[in-house]
């Protein structure tokens, strides 16, 4: 299983948990772990939020 590494390294050096990501994207943790993990996509209006939190784009937080 290939984890979105870029996803994971941008909320590391936010200083997020990924307990904190999940809480503002308003979903549980298993569900940002999965995403995380890229064993789910997610919505638009999740990336969308990611793009915000991380100023990043989601093209670059989707990458495995």
């Amino acid at each position: 299983m290939k984890m979105r590494q870029k996803l994971k390294e941008a909320r590391q050096k936010a200083g997020m948990t990924q307990q904190q990501v999940a809480d503002k994207l308003g979903v549980s943790l298993v569900y940002y772990q999965k995403i995380e993990q890229g064993t789910r996509t997610g919505d638009f209006e999740i990336w969308d939020t990611l793009e915000d939190i991380f100023s990043l784009h989601q093209k670059e937080l989707r990458k495995l």
